[in-house]
């Protein structure tokens, strides 16, 4: 049987934030088609990149408390795969 993941017991949390982000991308076509102020658009871009980033943190908090937790627990390649996945994951969302 496969582990469920990290954020299944977030699993409506995190789509509700998605649809809401979703969202905010709609309007930020919107406001492109309708001619809006650069600088409006720009601060509609800062909020959605803000709300994916927030996103991005919450799953990365319960990858690590859940999927690396249990396989540091187990030991051996699979919690150093992990890990290392972990690292990877982290530093493209620092690069972001």
């Amino acid at each position: 049987m496969e582990t469920p993941v990290g954020y299944a017991g977030e699993k409506d949390e995190v789509l509700k934030r998605l649809r809401r982000v979703e969202g905010q991308v709609r309007g930020l076509q919107r406001m492109v088609e309708e001619d809006a102020y650069c600088i409006d658009v720009l601060t509609q871009v800062s909020a959605a990149t803000k709300a994916l980033q927030a996103v991005a943190l919450s799953l990365l908090e319960d990858h690590l408390g859940h999927c690396v937790a249990n396989a540091v627990a187990e030991g051996g390649t699979v919690a150093d795969e992990k890990v290392k996945e972990a690292s990877a994951a982290i530093a493209r969302l620092v690069r972001s």
